[in-house]
């Protein structure tokens, strides 16, 4: 960034202080979304790039794009209990507008990276088709509640940020001024 050290010191700042705390976030919840201590799909594609063209600057984070449905929830086709953060999300169970069978082909490929399996009533266990559908019905009727994992850090970034990103281009026109006084 040409001639603005201090303003893309603050926006790496920033950026990397979202990155680092969304993982945090993440390693909180590792059971939940299948990650183990700082694995995971969702955690290794945590990232961001910052660009620039000549009339600003972009910060561009990024992640696996199922990172946006466990950050934002997303409502079940029957029940959505209001009371949750699923209920602020856009996203909704049952809408047409996902790829067909996506969320079935998801839960079978955990649930054998995971080699997990439940047991029937008499001890066997469970084949992974009739586990997937058990659990994908329970998540596409019930829904995902809202993570935050991202929004949060996003936000509280934001509010340091603001001070951060104003001093730097301060800082920045400051040495310009005075670069030019002295040509």
């Amino acid at each position: 960034m040409n001639g603005y050290k201090n303003l893309n010191a603050a926006l790496e700042s920033y950026a990397k202080y979202v990155i680092q705390q969304a993982k945090a976030n993440l390693t909180k919840d590792v059971n939940q979304y299948g990650g183990n201590k700082g694995g995971g799909a969702l955690y290794n594609s945590l990232n961001y790039e910052i660009l620039e063209n000549s009339e600003e600057f972009i910060v561009d984070f990024l992640m696996e794009d199922y990172g946006i449905f466990v950050d934002k929830g997303v409502k079940g086709k029957t029940s959505t209990y209001p009371e949750t953060k699923q209920a602020l999300s856009k996203f909704q169970y049952g809408s047409g507008t996902g790829p067909e069978g996506g969320l079935r082909k998801g839960i079978n490929k955990w649930l054998r990276k995971k080699k997990f399996q439940f047991r029937d009533a008499k001890g066997r266990f469970m084949s992974y088709e009739s586990m997937t559908y058990i659990i994908s019905r329970s998540i596409y009727n019930k829904g995902l509640k809202a993570n935050l994992f991202f929004t949060k850090p996003f936000e509280k970034g934001i509010e340091k940020l603001s001070r951060e990103l104003y001093a730097g281009f301060v800082k920045d026109v400051d040495n310009s001024i005075i670069l030019g006084q002295k040509r």
